[in-house]
């Protein structure tokens, strides 16, 4: 039987109502990043929006990156850690190492326009099989007995596979 390695992506979205104190602080931050940053790609202040940055100026797009590295020091607190996935226990159980941060939309004459996405991707998982609407997952080394300690949890919104692999 082949293996199925996959790996996982949450998107988290987080924008003006978001209502959780981690959620707000990378708000806010992201934001005063923004409003520092986008001065680079709007030197004579013609465009607030972050569409209109990156129609007038192809470089902008490098916003993405230039504001991502606010948020580093909030996603170290998560200790790779992905905080709405739980598994049909109701525990945590999905690791992340990689992430892309992504601004959705922002302006910087209107702070309740700021949008912004951070996709974390999941260390790679073994697959084992689909129970109904749940998946049975494990990292691939089996225990001392020979086994597999597997997860089961449900695909819920801005959860998907982003990869798979045979082996």
């Amino acid at each position: 039987m082949n293996k199925r390695i996959i790996r996982l992506c949450y998107r988290k979205i987080i924008d003006a109502n978001a209502p959780g104190k981690w959620d707000r602080l990378v708000f806010e931050d992201s934001y005063k990043e923004f409003l520092m940053q986008s001065q680079l790609y709007n030197q004579e202040n013609k465009y607030s929006s972050f569409a209109g940055m990156i129609h007038n100026d192809p470089g902008a797009e490098k916003l993405h990156f230039l504001v991502g590295a606010s948020v580093i020091g909030y996603l170290k607190q998560l200790n790779e850690i992905i905080p709405e996935v739980l598994n049909n226990l109701g525990k945590h159980f999905l690791k992340f190492k990689n992430f892309r941060f992504e601004i959705i939309n922002s302006d910087s004459k209107d702070k309740s326009k700021h949008q912004v996405a951070i996709n974390l991707y999941s260390e790679p998982l073994l697959w084992h099989d689909t129970i109904g609407n749940l998946l049975v997952v494990s990292p691939d080394n089996k225990n001392e007995a020979g086994e597999y300690q597997t997860d089961l949890f449900i695909l819920q919104p801005f959860l998907s596979i982003y990869s798979l692999k045979e082996e």
